[in-house]
């Protein structure tokens, strides 16, 4: 039996794949408090998803997954930081600020997940997320978490990361991507 591809064993996991419109299309916002019942639900379902797909894959850099990509166009997002950080919910998130400092990283999507992009992010990110209570929650976030967060707010825009690659860089195939497993290393950290 051969091994089915990345992308259609997270297909298999209930991940939607690149070419579906609620991919491309932004999520829409819920209005907290008013709405906790379905924001609790439907983060239940990421942590759900998530948990699934760590079984198959292991993420030492940290993992993220956005509603959209199990077809439910809502402003909900989950990241599980490198290490045994707490898991990060993102509800209605919005990036305030960026730092003009950037990098560039290799990034896989579990939406497309049998290649990796070269993508430039900002260093540091200064996020407005609502919390259950209607609240709003500012969070600064660095360097791998920065770009995990972005990564998934990106996706609750309806943006992929290929969008923020620079021009004439294409995704590689996973085989050819050779840092599987490590972490992303910054100076000073």
């Amino acid at each position: 039996m051969i091994d089915a591809r990345p992308s259609q064993r997270m297909r298999d996991l209930g991940v939607v794949q690149r070419g579906a419109g609620v991919l491309a299309e932004p999520a829409r916002a819920f209005d907290l408090p008013t709405e906790r019942d379905e924001a609790e639900r439907i983060v239940d379902e990421l942590f759900a998803a998530m948990e699934r797909i760590g079984q198959v894959h292991p993420f030492a850099k940290g993992m993220g997954i956005a509603a959209p990509q199990l077809d439910i166009a809502r402003a909900a997002a989950v990241v599980q930081p490198p290490g045994d950080a707490p898991a990060i919910v993102l509800l209605n998130p919005r990036i305030t600020t960026s730092s003009e400092e950037t990098d560039e990283r290799y990034e896989g999507c579990l939406s497309f997940f049998d290649v990796r992009g070269l993508v430039p992010r900002p260093l540091e990110i200064t996020v407005d997320a609502t919390a259950l209570t209607g609240e709003t929650v500012t969070t600064a976030y660095e360097r791998g978490l920065a770009r995990l967060v972005h990564h998934e707010i990106d996706h609750l825009d309806g943006l992929l990361y290929t969008v923020q690659m620079r021009a004439g860089v294409e995704p590689i195939p996973v085989e050819e991507y050779r840092q599987t497993g490590r972490d992303w290393v910054y100076d000073g950290a």
